[in-house]
């Protein structure tokens, strides 16, 4: 993984709309965002949609060189055509796509994605990093006991009818010229269990436990002077466990932000405390959480690591790292 000069990260879709919360010297509010795209009149249709899911647009910048990774693309198209044009985004300059996981609220918007690049850039191919699991077929069940089926993720197929250069792995790999790093299975030997109501589909067409999602990968980059940021979908390895890992990848390298989803919601609330306990132990100096992370375990850090470490994602934010 090559160092870098410094990261700009986009919040194309999150969970929660913010655009008044002051915020720190490294963020720039929604408002701000929409302002410097153009926006001239707060309106409604001038602002961005919140949704239950996750896209971040990050840019990576070293000397001259310039290279952006598109890490998920959010649950529902319209919001990231709309959102990204509000935010002034340059869909044909995203050089590749990562999937963290094979989850709906990360890939629904996979295709209009690739269409919004590819408008852009020439209708070349787009490079969809991805696990080869993250295609199974998937479900929650609901403390009711009811069984919930989520959306399945585009097929292979489709995907690359549609543009896309899918490429599956399950190993580690560095992407664009080194400048991001994709984990590959994160090891699973913490306190942390998963998602324990999690189901996939089996063989025979049953649904059986799938607690770890064993494709979910986070990906990295090396911020010059300042050290490693990674970027998590939604932890479902365990938010502690994808931070050992990046340890062992990268001993060297000092920890500096988190960005993502944490889960520490429903049925994983028992862990925020032991989370934090494990956390503070990392030195990482900017925690931005979002998505699934939940409200309780967003107050519980703030309460633990102060605002100066904590800045929960907002859409429509941009991070200068």
């Amino acid at each position: 993984m090559q160092p870098i000069d410094k990261l700009i990260v986009h919040v194309v879709v999150d969970n929660m709309t913010d655009m008044l919360s002051s915020r720190p010297t490294h963020v720039a509010s929604e408002l701000r965002v929409l302002m410097q795209a153009g926006m001239t009149e707060l309106a409604g249709e001038s602002l961005c949609s919140a949704h239950h899911g996750l896209c971040l647009a990050v840019t990576a910048h070293l000397g001259d060189e310039t290279c952006t990774a598109l890490f998920d693309a959010g649950p529902d198209p319209s919001a990231l055509e709309r959102n990204g044009q509000h935010m002034g985004l340059h869909f044909g300059e995203i050089d590749a796509i990562v999937l963290s996981h094979g989850h709906f609220d990360h890939s629904e918007g996979l295709l209009k994605a690739l269409e919004l690049i590819r408008r852009d850039n020439g209708h070349r191919t787009v490079p969809l990093h991805v696990h080869p699991d993250a295609f199974v077929k998937r479900a929650i069940q609901l403390p009711s006991g009811e069984i919930l089926a989520l959306q399945v993720v585009p097929s292979q197929q489709e995907l690359e009818s549609n543009g896309a250069r899918v490429l599956t792995s399950k190993a580690s790999e560095e992407i664009l010229d080194g400048l991001f790093y994709i984990s590959g299975e994160i090891p699973r030997n913490s306190f942390e269990r998963g998602l324990k109501n999690h189901l996939k589909r089996s063989a025979d067409g049953t649904w059986e436990a799938d607690p770890w999602i064993m494709d979910e990968r986070f990906m990295a980059a090396h911020v010059q002077g300042k050290g490693m940021v990674i970027f998590t979908g939604c932890s479902h390895a365990g938010i502690v466990n994808v931070c050992r890992h990046a340890q062992t990848e990268f001993p060297n390298v000092p920890f500096y932000a988190l960005i993502g989803g944490l889960h520490l919601v429903y049925p994983n609330e028992d862990l925020i405390e032991e989370t934090i306990t494990e956390l503070k132990t990392l030195g990482v100096r900017h925690i931005l959480a979002g998505h699934c992370t939940g409200w309780r375990a967003i107050h519980a850090f703030v309460e633990a690591f102060g605002e100066e470490v904590v800045d929960p994602l907002a859409v429509g934010t941009r991070q200068s790292l």
